[in-house]
């Protein structure tokens, strides 16, 4: 990609993110989503891959179909109350409305059939733009919206985000799609606590992003597509397939590491909220989750591929690593300490 497209592309995008988060005002936020939407267009189809090309046509309907939601629910809203604050969303009608085109820019069940295709046409760092900073702008509106959101029906989109994402997600081979479908599951326990906590959705997304920054770089420095290819990983780079087997831990939430921490807070809230039949139904859909998280690690790290590789220059490689991966490793691993910190912040 030519270097002045990719710094238009880049800038537009930290532009239209800057502009969404910031707005109290419905239409700047839609502008927003706009920008951030036709900015990360030219990232998911630079490949010029049939495959690329499908990807960014589904990504740009679907996108284009919820922000054009969220400026009817925003209308309907001004209509009826003659408010275009984003805070206050008072009509049931705009509600509903507006929670289906958040649900439809997140990836939620049921709205969740483009994400895993549009990751899978992607390369794997625009795949990492996808299941991070493009998430930003809908769960800072979906939090600023939080208390005139309808709390049964969040409850009922995150039970069946954490359901769906972890059982579509057993049977994966490609890493792009499984970390697709562990990306509904997270967004399923943020959506699932958003109505009763938004600090604490903020807290898990910014974790969830910290995760999953570390495994997908760590992905693309060993380019791994796929388990088969992740099974002689250990080759090229042992030490950051070590680090990568904590870290995909870290996402499937084991406790002593950091992906433990907004978990146990989430089910914890709940708790208090008397919602104890929804932190019960969220942990045991979390052990779905667990399964591939442990099958990925097991095919880094303790598994050899049928035919093993004669190939001993990759020892050998002296490859760079980006020294932001064992910063965002470590963060992923350590942090779980701190949580006493962040529980008086919250």
């Amino acid at each position: 990609m030519n270097p002045h497209t990719k710094l238009i592309a880049s800038s537009s995008l930290l532009m239209g993110t800057a502009i969404t988060i910031s707005s109290y005002h419905w239409m700047m936020a839609w502008i927003g989503l706009e920008i951030n939407t036709l900015s990360i267009l030219p990232l998911i189809s630079k490949p010029h891959h049939p495959r690329a090309i499908e990807a960014s046509i589904k990504y740009f309907l679907v996108q284009a179909t919820a922000s054009a939601l969220i400026l009817f629910s925003s209308m309907i809203n001004a209509w009826l109350t003659g408010q275009w604050d984003i805070t206050q969303l008072s009509h049931p009608t705009s509600s509903i409305l507006l929670t289906t085109a958040i649900a439809m820019k997140l990836g939620l069940v049921p709205f969740h059939f483009w994400f895993p295709e549009v990751l899978q046409g992607s390369t794997l760092t625009t795949a990492l733009l996808l299941s991070t900073m493009m998430k930003f702008p809908p769960i800072t509106i979906l939090l600023l919206t939080s208390h005139s959101l309808n709390p049964t029906l969040l409850t009922m989109l995150a039970i069946a985000s954490a359901a769906l994402g972890g059982w579509m997600g057993l049977n994966q081979t490609q890493t792009r799609k499984i970390l697709a479908f562990s990306s509904i599951s997270h967004l399923g326990w943020m959506t699932m606590i958003t109505a009763y906590s938004p600090k604490l959705a903020l807290l898990t997304f910014y974790l969830y992003c910290l995760m999953t920054a570390a495994v997908f770089l760590s992905l693309n420095t060993t380019k791994t597509l796929k388990l088969s290819t992740m099974m002689t990983s250990w080759t090229k780079s042992p030490t950051l397939n070590a680090a990568l087997m904590a870290t995909l831990l870290s996402l499937a939430g084991l406790p002593p590491l950091t992906g433990f921490l907004p978990k146990w807070l989430i089910i914890q809230e709940l708790t208090k909220q008397e919602m104890a039949p929804a932190a019960t139904t969220m942990a045991l859909l979390s052990l779905l989750g667990l399964f591939f998280y442990l099958r990925l690690t097991y095919y880094a790290t303790i598994t050899l591929p049928p035919n093993s590789t004669n190939h001993m220059k990759q020892w050998y490689n002296n490859k760079t690593t980006n020294p932001s991966i064992a910063v965002l490793t470590s963060m992923s691993v350590l942090l779980l300490p701190l949580s006493p910190m962040i529980l008086a912040a919250l």
